[in-house]
């Protein structure tokens, strides 16, 4: 009973200078937070410590729809924020943005692509590389997406697109007269997809499962606060990215023995390391060193990436083009008679590249999907030093920035609300005429190196979903508002009915 006394009387003393510390540390990031802030639009005050992570994860979409709303208040076209300790800006101007994405380097902006990126891809993954380094990357990546790399992906996604398609359709009729789901089909999908042009010949059946597993540990823990602590979800997308870019480096070295064995490439790390291994060729013939960049372990980081990259802003695009494809029915009787004209599932052939090249009105849609709904609206960078942005206002070193490229998709453009694939059509070229203002693939240096494979990909799935299938969208109120998973898609997850349209479905040997 006596020691029990004495620590309530020990806790008790201490307890008034415990909580004058707290109230001045909570006054101190008040003020921390207000002299960041300074006159630009954002909330007067913040919760302590946490700030205002709470509401962006229960609610994201409310949550930057606000930053945008308190953006165009302001004649910069920014507002400010506080999230676990970070200060924050969110860009609305695109000129703004640009002026982002044109300083990416050491002593200005860092691209992160997530708030607390680094600790999960890791601290040498390719987004974060800069200057020289960054553009050697980028030029030894270069041959996974020349026009005969490109060619070959298409056969790969094609036979991926159609084995899909086929499994809905016969899960649609299953559970008719209810309507599907498509978000995760898709997603399940590109994920095949994505394995099989990336690595295709070198995962198997169970290393696949396993990739399934962790892919979507690291897609739940982008989602979550950002604690990487044993039980929190954060810590398990962490861990899952590190066995993810094993898997991927292991990839790797069976791709550099088959090249070395001179067979011919399958996949974008064949393409890949076919050219790696001419230059550490040359390189240990002239007694150099080896090239940089070519460790397995380096490349499979870099390969994850690519993953990333493709993987849910991909489905993304799919569930929207779908939904807008819905809602605009003359837009979907143009692109059925382009595709008919070209290419017929009855003929049981693969779409060539020179057909996809045909697709000019298809192709107008797939980029008008990605122009009113860029699947990754924001692409956060840090500020490595002080930078003033404006004439009135610095950022502060340590903060991180929000360009929005979302936002960007809707200013310049003639009537930008109005889906509208033709303006995207040679006659009207507004691609060119706003290209500033078409954000989606980023711009400057960082700009997505995998941009032709990603509208090829689009491209595909409209022209054989069109075809194959006839589908409606089962609507309820608000099923077509935004919803973020993190890129963005329908807030219902697209749900839809589907049955066959096509005679039989094609036969690709």
């Amino acid at each position: 009973m006596e020691s029990s006394s004495m620590l309530v009387f020990s806790f008790a003393s201490v307890a008034p200078y415990l909580l004058s510390l707290i109230a001045l540390l909570v006054f101190l990031e008040q003020i921390s937070y207000l002299k960041r802030k300074r006159l630009i639009p954002g909330p007067p005050f913040v919760f302590p410590f946490i700030g205002n992570a709470v509401p962006l994860i229960r609610n994201p979409t409310k949550f930057w729809d606000l930053q945008s709303s308190l953006a165009r208040s302001s004649d910069l076209g920014i507002s400010a924020n506080y999230i676990v300790g970070k200060f924050i800006v969110f860009i609305r101007s695109t000129d703004l943005s640009h002026k982002i994405f044109a300083n990416v380097r050491p002593d200005a902006f860092h691209l992160v692509g997530h708030p607390f990126g680094k600790k999960l891809f890791g601290e040498h993954n390719l987004i974060y590389t800069m200057g020289q380094q960054h553009k050697d990357i980028r030029r030894r990546i270069a041959p996974n997406f020349t026009p005969r790399a490109l060619a070959a992906y298409t056969s790969l996604q094609q036979v991926i697109i159609l084995k899909h398609l086929m499994a809905w359709e016969a899960l649609a009729s299953k559970v008719s007269p209810t309507p599907i789901s498509l978000r995760l089909l898709c997603r399940e999908m590109n994920l095949d997809t994505s394995q099989t042009v990336f690595v295709g010949p070198y995962l198997s059946q169970e290393a696949r499962e396993r990739f399934n597993r962790d892919y979507n540990l690291f897609n739940v823990g982008l989602m979550k606060l950002p604690f990487d602590l044993p039980g929190f979800a954060f810590r398990e997308a962490r861990l899952a990215v590190d066995r993810l870019i094993k898997t991927l480096a292991g990839c790797t070295d069976e791709s550099k023995a088959t090249m070395e064995a001179g067979e011919e490439p399958r996949c974008l790390i064949d393409f890949w390391m076919q050219e790696t291994l001419r230059e550490i060729a040359a390189a240990t013939d002239s007694g150099e060193p080896l090239p940089p960049h070519s460790g397995n372990a380096e490349i499979g980081g870099h390969l994850f990436d690519f993953l990333f990259a493709a993987q849910d802003a991909s489905t993304s695009s799919l569930l929207w083009a779908v939904t807008l494809l819905d809602s605009h029915p003359e837009v979907l009787a143009k692109v059925r008679e382009e595709v008919a004209g070209i290419w017929s599932p009855e003929s049981d052939t693969l779409i060539t590249a020179e057909q996809l090249r045909e697709m000019k009105y298809t192709e107008a849609v797939a980029r008008e999907v990605v122009r009113i709904r860029a699947p990754a609206t924001m692409v956060p960078h840090i500020a490595g030093e002080d930078f003033q942005l404006t004439e009135s206002y610095t950022i502060p070193k340590g903060t991180i920035v929000f360009p929005s490229v979302f936002e960007s998709s809707f200013q310049g453009f003639p009537d930008p609300e109005r889906f509208e694939p033709e303006r995207f059509m040679e006659h009207r070229q507004e691609d060119r005429l706003y290209k500033k203002n078409f954000l989606a693939f980023g711009a400057g240096a960082h700009q997505c190196v995998g941009q032709r494979y990603a509208i090829n990909h689009l491209v595909l799935f409209i022209a054989m979903f069109t075809s194959l299938l006839d589908f409606k969208r089962h609507r309820t109120d608000g099923c077509d508002d935004i919803a973020y998973v993190p890129t963005i898609c329908p807030k219902d997850d697209c749900k839809v009915y589907l049955s066959r349209r096509c005679a039989r479905y094609p036969s690709f040997s």
